[in-house]
C-alpha cells in the first residue's frame, strides 16, 4: 500500500506548501485538514459509524458518519466526496454537501499520536437505506441510524457510557444543532 501524503497547514489552518506522510503528521503533530460528513434523514435520524476494532484511536466507539484525511493536493470537497465513496460506498455530488464549519481538534493520545486537525464539517441528507451502504472493512465496524433524541441523550451521558469520544461532546452538540436547523 502506498504511503498517504497529507498537506501541512499552520495553527490557523493556512497552507504551508509542505506535505508529509501520515505517520509523520501524527508523530510530529503537524496541523492538517480532515473532513467530517454527518448524514441525516428527514425523519430525524443520524447515521453513526462504529469505528473498526483495528483503529489505533478510539476503536469500536460510535462517531461521525464518514471522516478522513485530505490527501496532499486534494481539495476539501474532493476529499469529502472520496471519503464518502470509500467508507460507505455512497456517491454524492458537491451540491449534496452543506458545510457547517471548521472545528479545531487538537488532541494527544497515550499511543503517541498527536492529532492536530481542522475538521471541515458537512451535513447531508441520506437518500438511501442503511442496508444499501457498503462499509469499508478496515475503517468501519458497523453503521446505524439513531434518532436525534437518542443521540442527544447519549451525548448527555458520554462521560460515563463509553459510546462516543467524550472529549468531542461540544462538537457533537454543534453538529446536532445544525442538523435540527436543516430539518426544521
Amino acid at each position: 500500500m502506498a504511503q498517504e501524503y497529507i498537506d501541512i497547514v499552520s495553527k490557523k489552518g493556512i497552507s504551508t506548501g509542505k506535505s508529509a506522510i501520515k505517520s509523520e503528521i501524527h508523530s510530529k503533530g503537524h496541523c492538517h485538514n480532515t473532513v467530517h460528513i454527518w448524514f441525516y434523514t428527514t425523519e430525524g435520524e443520524i447515521l453513526l459509524q462504529q469505528r473498526a476494532a483495528s483503529k489505533v484511536i478510539c476503536p469500536l466507539l460510535w462517531d461521525v458518519s464518514v471522516a478522513g484525511h485530505i490527501e496532499a493536493g486534494e481539495t476539501i470537497i474532493a476529499g469529502a466526496i472520496r471519503e464518502i465513496q470509500e467508507e460507505i460506498g455512497l456517491t454524492v455530488s458537491e451540491s449534496d454537501l452543506k458545510k457547517i464549519g471548521v472545528f479545531k481538534c487538537f488532541q494527544s493520545y497515550p499511543n503517541g499520536i498527536i492529532d492536530n486537525e481542522f475538521h471541515h464539517t458537512f451535513i447531508a441528507e441520506l437518500s438511501v437505506q442503511v442496508f444499501d451502504l457498503v462499509p469499508q472493512e478496515d475503517e468501519v465496524e458497523a453503521l446505524k441510524l439513531i434518532s436525534m433524541y437518542d443521540f442527544h441523550d447519549l451525548l448527555d451521558h458520554s462521560e460515563t457510557n463509553g459510546y462516543f469520544v467524550a472529549s468531542n461532546n461540544k462538537y457533537y452538540h454543534k453538529v446536532l444543532e445544525a442538523i435540527v436547523n436543516s430539518i426544521t
